[in-house]
């Protein structure tokens, strides 16, 4: 109960409430993808992409397009996985985003798609910023290696390494990394690569550390979950999407 109460305070909304998204039915050649966006669509906002967790569209990605939306921004969730591929468990889940981190082309692929989703939403295409949790967070950082047309990207407790075959290429846009302090997925070498990635791309970058946080920190549906750094996180990705769609 505290947990649901809490998420209410932070988002403003219920759970549940995926009746105040739409979904919307699109295509990566014969698979077919659904994904959801806001009601206030076709109004030249300021628009906000949500890639979601591993187990793909969930109630945090839903809560967090709601939010947005009161915030004033069109948010669209995509769909990664594609109808009949959404895993069942987090096994499944984890092959499946495990190919999509391998064939990275792939998964850019999916989000550029979404993207243009959310263009013809009625976003503003001047001023787009993408989110992701987990393997989202993965995908916010793709977008940004991609140079996908965004403003900015936030990576909330997102898979933080690269292949070392990858080159470091230029980062033009800018990057929020929200990493919990024990994230086991993210070593000290995974940071020190990704910094050193970030600055040899000349990105305009900042990472936010949370203390004594677990991986899935921000989902109240998670045995990682703390209440008092998830509602930092999701203020300091507020104020990052103020700052970049301005």
């Amino acid at each position: 109960m505290k947990k649901s109460l809490f998420l209410m305070a932070i988002f403003g909304t219920v759970i549940g409430r995926s009746q105040d998204l739409k979904p919307v039915a699109y295509n990566d050649g014969a698979q077919k993808l659904n994904g959801l966006v806001t009601k206030n669509t076709g109004k030249g906002l300021p628009g906000v992409l949500i890639l979601p967790a591993w187990r793909g569209i969930d109630q945090e990605a839903k809560d967090a397009a709601i939010a947005l939306e009161k915030e004033g921004y069109i948010a669209f969730i995509a769909d990664i996985y594609g109808e009949g591929n959404i895993p069942a468990d987090n096994a499944s889940a984890g092959k499946i985003a495990g190919q999509y981190r391998q064939d990275y082309k792939a998964y850019q692929q999916r989000i550029s798609l979404a993207l243009e989703q959310l263009k013809k939403a009625g976003a503003n295409t001047g001023k787009i910023a993408v989110i992701g949790y987990c393997f989202g967070g993965t995908g916010s950082l793709e977008a940004a290696r991609a140079d996908m047309p965004v403003r900015g990207v936030v990576s909330i407790h997102g898979g933080l390494g690269k292949d070392n075959s990858r080159p470091n290429g230029p980062l033009h846009t800018k990057i929020l990394i929200e990493n919990p302090a024990e994230d086991a997925s993210v070593t000290p070498e995974i940071m020190t690569a990704l910094i050193k990635e970030m600055n040899e791309g000349k990105a305009d970058w900042q990472i936010i550390t949370y203390a004594y946080c677990k991986h899935t920190f921000t989902n109240p549906s998670s045995p990682d979950y703390i209440a008092l750094m998830a509602r930092r996180a999701w203020g300091h990705t507020l104020m990052f999407l103020k700052e970049v769609l301005e």
